[in-house]
């Protein structure tokens, strides 16, 4: 039986709980961003309320370049965890900020309940060709991840680069990075979006073979404007393959195929990953519930009044 949805009819969620195979379960956590109109605001709402049902085990929010949206970013998740009632888990970089200031910051993330940061270096401040550390900041994600767990006894995920961070020297140099942010305190790592899932289990083994054992956890770019993801793609360094290309640039201009494919696409790479023993996934939304959730419901994460009559 195959898991892919019903596409000729274009329902997402056309597989019925009776013919849903028995599958060890599976872990789930999101990814939103700070809107900036009040349109990506109320698609930011919806998207939580509809993405709440899947029960994920946490859900993170972004930080913009050089603390854009710090306040944003707060206000959200404190927000989610207080009134929504999922986990969540705030962004902070080192970037535009002093030790002192991001040290506050987590503090205040620590009174207001949030016991989860996803630490990461951060990008260049706009206007920059390259990163370089802020005189009296954390210099690197290994640092802010020491900072923080002397702050507090914050649950620390970092990230992780399948293909390779595009700034580092070698793929060793990378996974050494990668050892130090987990040295440093951090229990999980999630990785860059990727499409090709042989590079990703290339890297477990390569992190396994380092001693790295905590859980590497796959982080999935579900595309919903191709475009778009080839933008995202080019600036973090990860391959977008040819086939790829092709797939989508024969259904140009047909908003219904595409979002066919868009489907097809990351529930077999989904499938493939889970047949290779991954049962956690993490999403970057895009601030939409609509793909993430036929790609979860395919995985068997469904909705928790689904869940309920299942039973």
């Amino acid at each position: 039986m195959t898991l892919l949805p019903d596409l000729d009819r274009g329902t997402p969620n056309a597989i019925a709980a009776t013919d849903r195979p028995k599958r060890d379960k599976v872990a789930v956590s999101f990814e939103f961003f700070p809107p900036k109109t009040d349109k990506m605001r109320q698609n930011l709402w919806t998207a939580v309320e509809a993405l709440t049902s899947l029960r994920p085990r946490f859900v993170s929010v972004t930080y913009g370049a050089g603390g854009s949206t710090r306040e944003h970013t707060h206000a959200i998740v404190t927000r989610i965890q207080r009134e929504v009632g999922l986990k969540a888990a705030a962004h902070l970089t080192c970037v535009g900020e002093t030790r002192d200031n991001i040290d506050d910051i987590a503090r205040r993330y620590w009174d207001a309940g949030i016991r989860h940061i996803v630490a990461l270096r951060g990008d260049a401040p706009e206007g920059c060709t390259r990163y370089e550390p802020m005189a009296g900041g954390y210099a690197y994600a290994a640092d802010l991840v020491a900072g923080l767990k002397a702050v507090a006894d914050f649950e620390i995920s970092v990230a992780a680069y399948p293909e390779v961070h595009p700034e580092a020297v070698s793929a060793q140099a990378d996974l050494d990075n990668l050892k130090r942010k987990l040295d440093a305190g951090a229990t999980r790592a999630i990785t860059q979006f990727f499409f090709e899932n042989a590079d990703y289990f290339r890297f477990l083994e390569r992190a396994h073979a380092a001693g790295i054992d905590v859980p590497i956890v796959p982080g999935l770019l579900p595309i919903g404007q191709f475009e778009r993801m080839v933008g995202f793609a080019e600036r973090c360094g990860a391959k977008v393959p040819d086939w790829l290309h092709a797939r989508f640039a024969e259904m140009a201009g047909d908003p219904a195929a595409l979002r066919a494919i868009a489907l097809e696409v990351a529930i077999t790479q989904c499938q493939a990953l889970y047949d290779g023993g991954v049962r956690e996934f993490h999403f970057y939304t895009l601030n939409r519930a609509d793909l993430t959730t036929a790609i979860c419901e395919a995985l068997g994460v469904v909705p928790a009044t689904a869940a309920m009559t299942d039973a």
